[in-house]
């Protein structure tokens, strides 16, 4: 069976919702609170941020709730932190794999 498009979060997508869970930000202060909660170790540029977030709204995981100029400020609706809460419990699921094997340390 073919996997959805946003069946697993990409590192990037992940973070993203990460900072809009913590409120409606324009992409660039979502991409900036991203940076600054990976200390730098998670950039995402331009075309990365404007791509994932049409992915975001076209799935319906956050909505545009205003424009000034070119600023456009979203935020997060059920879905999208339904979204997040999956990838997370994922993301624990691996860590528990990973931390039961012995062979890899």
């Amino acid at each position: 069976m073919p996997k959805k498009p946003l069946d697993n979060l990409t590192e990037s997508m992940f973070y993203l919702l990460m900072a809009f869970c913590r409120g409606p930000a324009c992409g660039t202060d979502a991409a900036a609170a991203v940076r600054e909660k990976t200390g730098g170790r998670c950039r995402i540029g331009p075309a990365t941020l404007y791509t994932i977030l049409a992915k975001f709204e076209q799935a319906k995981y956050i909505e545009e709730i205003a424009v000034e100029g070119r600023r456009r400020t979203y935020r997060i609706t059920a879905r999208g932190r339904a979204a997040y809460r999956e990838e997370l419990e994922r993301l624990r699921r691996c860590v528990s794999d990973a931390e039961s094997e012995r062979s890899g340390s």
